[in-house]
């Protein structure tokens, strides 16, 4: 066996690729970087439209979310054959359903249970 062979049979265990040092380096800075501009946005108020700002920080999650399983879940399409990629698309698919369903329940609640500002007005 060559000192090539020894090295990927090191770097791969069942299929799967582990990482490098420079690897879980490279995702820590993401990390880092991605959690520090919604935490320096939030805390500065550099940004006066609420609505504006919530959206940018869940893509900032949305990004960092896909960092942490590229680099430190080692997730890609072709680890343990595409499976684990599947069970990524069917775990998103379930999380985007409940939240979408939450924030729509929630909203509706909002706005047919709670009695609007004219109507408290005219109560005795």
């Amino acid at each position: 066996m060559s000192a090539h062979d020894h090295a990927d049979r090191d770097r791969t265990h069942g299929g799967a690729a582990h990482g490098s040092l420079r690897g879980y380096l490279i995702g820590f800075v993401l990390s880092v970087i991605l959690t520090a501009i919604p935490f320096w946005m939030v805390m500065t108020g550099a940004m006066d439209n609420k609505q504006a700002a919530a959206i940018i920080i869940m893509a900032f999650a949305v990004v960092q979310i896909v960092v942490h399983m590229v680099f430190f879940l080692h997730m890609n399409p072709a680890s343990e054959g595409g499976w684990s990629m599947l069970a990524l698309i069917f775990t998103v698919v379930l999380v985007v359903i409940v939240l979408s369903g939450s924030l729509w329940v929630m909203y509706h609640l909002n706005a047919n249970m709670m009695p609007g500002l004219h109507e408290m007005r005219e109560m005795p």
